[in-house]
């Protein structure tokens, strides 16, 4: 039912639910995945928000007012440390956030959003961290050998969840690709007067979009939503063969199709605003399938996403043995002085505990 009613938003001849059980079933699977504002604003730009039930338009009135207030101030929080990182000199580009709200889907307040992503050259990661942190943030993740960014946490009056900011020098592993972040750079340009505050281009910008995507295994709508939103607003300018030729240079040919055909395959009216040139056979299922085959997707995602035989067994032996930065993503907060062997006991565990459920 999700995935039919973000299909009606846009105008795919796909009708909209009729009765209040399915906006219902709607309205839980939207607020699961987060996406209250991009729905609101989309309804209402294209004058469909008066053909939804009063319940409806009232619960995502109140959310979208929500996300464009904190919307406003992370937009504030961002530009202090766009000026501070233009003072330094340093290179950044703004990941995501406002910026990519504003600029692809027209409005700072139409993509809720609650962090702060910003790319730096890494050979200015240090001086970037002094600028963060001279602004209040503290460490809250060093970097991390093989990883691509580090982040910062600020504590907020009257809210228990802090701002994080993370800062990236890559976008994808080095060691499970041959990404040549200069190209990023390059395509690049200055915003307004700044001389040092870039932005991607859109096919980068794109490119970027579905690389996210992948590596959340597009487990919510709101990876879909960007897809689709940036293929429906750059669609003369949406270039596939560009696009793949460059994922081939960088050994992402595998993560972009992946994905690509999983978004195409859920919204086939893609089609015929920008015809995907191939379509790549997934396993990948709705969260909602459970069983054997969830288990497969798993699989076939974390280690058969890779474009060399190299790539994926540098993944398997990370999930096998993984780093303690790594356990700790997987099992949570982690006391320091726990051994390795106890935290390996836990995740296999764990795992186990997780493979009985889906199956059964």
């Amino acid at each position: 039912m999700s995935f039919d009613f973000i299909s009606a938003l846009y105008k795919s001849q796909v009708p909209m639910p009729l009765d209040d059980y399915d906006y219902h079933k709607v309205l839980r699977d939207i607020e699961n995945d987060g996406i209250q504002s991009q729905v609101y604003f989309l309804l209402k730009q294209n004058g469909m928000l008066t053909q939804t039930p009063t319940f409806f338009q009232a619960y995502l009135k109140e959310k979208y007012d929500k996300g464009l207030f904190q919307n406003l101030f992370i937009k504030n929080q961002t530009d202090l440390l766009l000026k501070k990182f233009e003072e330094q000199g340093i290179n950044v580009i703004p990941l995501k956030g406002v910026y990519f709200a504003d600029k692809y889907f027209g409005h700072i307040g139409a993509r809720a959003t609650s962090d702060i992503d910003l790319l730096v050259r890494f050979q200015d990661v240090n001086k970037a961290i002094e600028s963060v942190i001279a602004l209040g943030f503290l460490v809250e993740e060093e970097p991390i050998p093989g990883h691509f960014h580090c982040s910062f946490s600020k504590r907020l009056p009257h809210s228990l969840i802090p701002l994080v900011v993370e800062l990236h020098w890559g976008l994808v592993k080095e060691e499970t690709s041959k990404f040549d972040i200069n190209e990023i750079w390059y395509e690049s340009k200055v915003i307004g007067e700044y001389l040092h505050v870039r932005e991607l281009s859109d096919l980068h910008c794109f490119y970027m979009i579905c690389l996210h995507g992948w590596r959340h295994n597009l487990d919510a709508l709101k990876y879909f939503i960007d897809i689709i939103q940036m293929i429906h607003q750059y669609k003369d300018e949406r270039d596939f063969e560009e696009l793949f030729k460059m994922a081939e240079s960088h050994q992402t040919f595998k993560r972009l199709t992946r994905t690509l055909s999983i978004v195409y395959e859920q919204f086939p009216h893609l089609n015929k605003v920008v015809k995907l040139p191939f379509k790549r056979k997934t396993l990948w299922s709705h969260r909602n399938v459970k069983g054997f085959k969830q288990y497969m997707d798993f699989f076939d995602y974390q280690f058969f996403s890779y474009d060399t035989l190299k790539h994926s067994m540098i993944e398997i032996r990370h999930w096998i043995w993984p780093s303690k930065f790594e356990l700790s993503c997987e099992l949570g907060e982690i006391e320091q002085e726990t051994s390795l062997i106890k935290l390996y006991i836990s995740l296999y565990k764990k795992r186990i505990l997780g493979l009985v459920k889906v199956i059964f």
